[in-house]
């Protein structure tokens, strides 16, 4: 995986892994089958790590604004503190393959598509309770993941611990609560 967010998966082969792990090229093939087989294995072991470092403790907050934004800061917490060198696995990889066909590139977009679907999922939840603005819920998940990925982006490329701030601020200003009411006062 992390040979992956710093080389790519296309360059992620058999020999590449034996080459990198010290293990024989015979035993991961054995194990493998095939190079397309051991790209598939990482994404899966890579959506592993995901679901441990942001989404499962994410949806332990008790509302879904709080689920929202901690989705957002252990995103933002899983770049800064480099759990892979090249950042999100799932941004390097799309970046990679999007326009590539075939199973690694169908499986990387559904765990593109499930993440969207979270964030808007939690983010409906919180407009139904009266707690965001009445924006389309896919509206505000784009805007979100675009700040995450333009953050990830800005803090592989080009070192900038900044970009994670300024996103952060962009995004609780984006889930900041409705005001009810704003033009009467009391």
């Amino acid at each position: 995986m992390r040979l992956a967010t710093v080389e790519g998966l296309e360059r992620l082969s058999i020999g590449r892994l034996a080459e990198e792990s010290g293990v024989s090229k015979s035993g991961l093939f054995a194990h493998f089958r095939s190079k397309e087989r051991l790209q598939v294995a990482t994404i899966e072991a890579a959506r592993e790590i995901f679901v441990r470092e942001i989404i499962a403790p994410a949806l332990a907050a008790l509302g879904p604004r709080e689920r929202v934004e901690q989705l957002c800061e252990r995103f933002l917490s899983y770049v800064e503190r480099l759990v892979f060198p090249g950042g999100c696995f799932f941004a390097v990889a799309a970046a990679e393959v999007g326009a590539r066909p075939g199973p690694v590139r169908e499986r990387i977009a559904k765990y593109q598509r499930q993440w969207m679907q979270l964030l808007e999922l939690n983010i409906a939840e919180a407009q139904a309770t009266g707690l965001l603005d009445d924006a389309p819920a896919s509206q505000i998940a784009f805007e979100c993941n675009a700040l995450l990925i333009a953050a990830n982006t800005a803090f592989i490329l080009h070192g900038d611990r900044t970009a994670l701030d300024r996103a952060r601020c962009a995004i609780r200003a984006r889930l900041r609560p409705r005001v009810e009411n704003a033009g009467t006062r009391a």
